[in-house]
């Protein structure tokens, strides 16, 4: 009874030993993400199935790994960035050549603490990115994507005003920063800023700025969805955006972008989806407390329903601000939002994603993805065919009125006295 009661107190200990490390370095169990942990604990047909079932077939097969340059891999090992590549093939065409497109999603963690200079910060950002843009440049990136408000700590959770400093015009510097890397490795680059309206009042906005191949502004994107969810109280500083749902036809092919809270409400990945998206990227800041769960299922969901591929990127660490703040909801104050998860991926219109990057370091995803795959899911499925616009649209137009009534039809027996 004794060596029992023991086994099970050190099983305990362990067990609280492994979650402690998981609260400290974001890690799972010490593995960077669920996918190396289960490669690592299960045997490999075991493992095989599992990841069949958690990631799905790409052309009835499971997703290819690409080797990528020497001198990748030695930027990955010298700046300490996780760095993982995959392939996402279509079938073989007889009217159309293959259109294959290198992706490249970037996630970090600042460098600083929010408590150094705003221009110390910033700077420090671009020097940390500038190595893991350059890998992407190095492989081949055509099309890269940078996570929401990349240059600064994502402090919207403060309310304070002072981090405003960090807002810039869409040509501003960053802009500028990206631009001359875009034009050396003939790269498109999303680049989402907390942006300045100088022309409006300076208003702020949650902004993606394009950049084409050629070092060129194609336009930008405003968030459409602002949160208002525990710390999330972002329309402090910006409200819900005023551009639509443009599409960006770029020299690699047709890109959007659904920044963050965006990916909540389907109607808003539709609407990308209507206007011809091929690539939807989602740039995000979240934290596991408040929507791990759902990362792997949201836009996964987005990409099977609307036959496109999603890029969805998420922060790294933990940023801790120097006066606590609170939320409104019940809890004591505090000093930091909570863990930012990473775990960015990528999902493709037949329901195959990618494995995540680490759910605590930095990291460079890769995906070499036939855009042909889109046209192909969408005879396959027919939802655009069987869609049933005009019902929606009718839908919509009545629960907009003032006097709209819910289409419920009551048991005539329901409220009968018996």
């Amino acid at each position: 009874m004794e060596k029992a009661e023991k086994e099970k107190e050190t099983e305990t200990k362990n067990e609280v030993e492994q979650q402690r490390k998981t609260s400290i370095d974001g890690s799972i169990c010490g593995y960077d993400s669920l996918h190396h942990l289960l490669s690592a604990n299960l045997k490999p047909h075991l493992f095989q199935d599992v990841s069949r079932l958690l990631l799905g077939l790409n052309c009835g097969m499971a997703l290819e790994t690409v080797v990528l340059s020497e001198s990748t891999k030695a930027l990955s090992s010298k700046h300490n960035f996780d760095l993982q590549a995959f392939s996402f093939l279509a079938d073989k065409e007889l009217l159309r050549e293959p259109r294959v497109v290198r992706v490249g999603l970037i996630q970090n963690s600042i460098v600083l603490p929010t408590t150094a200079s705003f221009l110390d910060q910033k700077r420090a950002i671009f020097q940390k990115l500038k190595s893991i843009i350059d890998a992407a440049g190095a492989s081949g990136v055509n099309i890269l994507c940078l996570q929401e408000a990349w240059t600064m700590p994502f402090a919207f959770c403060t309310r304070e005003k002072r981090w405003c400093e960090f807002a810039e015009p869409v040509d501003g510097e960053s802009t500028q920063f990206l631009q001359d890397l875009a034009r050396k490795y003939n790269m498109v680059i999303v680049s989402p800023i907390l942006e300045r309206d100088i022309n409006h009042g300076e208003t702020l906005w949650n902004t993606a700025v394009i950049i084409g191949n050629r070092g060129n502004i194609i336009g930008k994107h405003r968030k459409n969805h602002i949160p208002r969810v525990g710390d999330f109280n972002e329309s402090t500083y910006y409200m819900e955006g005023n551009t639509g749902h443009p599409v960006f036809e770029t020299a690699y092919g047709k890109i959007a972008v659904n920044i963050c809270y965006g990916r909540h409400h389907p109607l808003n990945w539709l609407a990308f989806g209507l206007n011809g998206a091929e690539i939807v990227f989602n740039p995000s800041a979240t934290v596991g407390e408040l929507s791990e769960p759902m990362w792997p299922i949201e836009a996964r969901n987005a990409a099977i329903a609307n036959s496109y591929f999603v890029g969805s990127i998420n922060r790294v660490g933990t940023e801790t601000f120097p006066n606590p703040f609170t939320s409104g909801d019940g809890k004591p104050q505090h000093a930091d939002f909570g863990h930012f998860y990473g775990s960015s991926h990528f999902s493709a219109p037949d329901a195959s994603c990618t494995p995540s990057l680490s759910r605590h370091r930095d990291g460079l995803l890769i995906s070499d993805m036939d855009l042909n795959l889109c046209r192909q899911l969408k005879d396959k499925w027919g939802f655009r065919m069987t869609a049933r616009y005009e019902l929606y649209a009718e839908m919509l137009a009545n629960y907009l009125k003032p006097d709209f009534e819910p289409q419920v039809i009551s048991d005539p027996l329901l409220h009968k006295k018996s």
